[in-house]
């Protein structure tokens, strides 16, 4: 009785031994088998999504020559477009300003702008300049590519009454003339058209610029009168924005609107 009742607790203690230990198999099988299922998951979820990247913002583009060569002109320039028309015309008795533009800036480049074209920041109270609206060399026949020896100069064509031309050049950083004189090759036929375009200019050259940086803020750079292809005359108009690209306005001389205007973006 003794003896099998040992036997049956030995077989039950063996038993549940057994049982402890295969349980123990499969809980470290499981276990096994469940971080292997993680660890891949992780790894084709890594292929799937990319890693996370910061991109540095881009370099500004740098300006163009003819952008870095109006800068250089302008940095330089401490008169006004408005103060040089007022020393030239002072210049010459009853004169009127025809032409004013700061050598330097755009000297080759002066044509009518298409109508299809829009606007660059337009004129405050910073310096001015551009080429010849007329396209004309400078009085000494030729076209300062920056400010020469003396600085960047203001170069001004004044009509008497009777059309007669004189040419002032006046310092654009203290204002002072440097030269005044009439132009010698005008014959009866160009002052005759000088003045005939003065008399239906019934807007300053200084309302058209007004115009124009109303349009766009920037700085006038030059301002000429001009024939408006066979219907009437016009101002037309030079802004350099802030961006350094120049705009042109062709500004009606009779009522100040605006005909045509044109970015450059070089």
């Amino acid at each position: 009785m003794n003896s099998a009742s040992s036997r049956s607790r030995t077989l039950k203690t063996v038993g549940a031994l057994g049982m402890a230990a295969a349980a123990a198999v499969l809980m470290t099988g499981c276990g096994q088998s469940s971080d292997s299922a993680t660890s891949a998951a992780t790894s084709e979820a890594a292929k799937v999504v990319p890693q996370k990247q910061t991109t540095s913002p881009s370099a500004s583009a740098e300006l163009t020559e003819d952008q870095q060569e109006r800068k250089k002109v302008l940095d330089a320039t401490k008169v006004t477009f408005d103060d040089a028309a007022t020393t030239a015309t002072g210049e010459v008795a009853g004169g009127k300003l025809v032409d004013l533009d700061l050598e330097g800036v755009d000297d080759d480049d002066r044509e009518s702008p298409s109508p299809t074209a829009t606007g660059s920041p337009t004129g405050t109270a910073s310096p001015t300049g551009s080429a010849s609206p007329t396209g004309t060399a400078s009085p000494t026949g030729t076209s300062s590519a920056s400010p020469g020896a003396e600085g960047p100069v203001w170069v001004a064509e004044v009509a008497e009454k009777d059309g007669t031309v004189h040419t002032v050049r006046i310092n654009a950083v203290d204002g002072k003339v440097i030269e005044a004189r009439v132009d010698a090759d005008q014959d009866a036929d160009d002052k005759k058209e000088t003045a005939d375009r003065l008399a239906q200019a019934t807007q300053t050259p200084q309302q058209a610029a007004k115009v124009a940086t109303e349009k766009k803020k920037g700085t006038v750079t030059s301002v000429s009168l001009d024939d408006n292809e066979g219907n009437g005359v016009m101002w037309q108009v030079d802004v350099v924005g802030s961006d350094w690209k120049k705009t042109t306005f062709d500004v009606d001389a009779k009522n100040d609107t605006i005909i045509r205007e044109e970015t450059d973006n070089d």
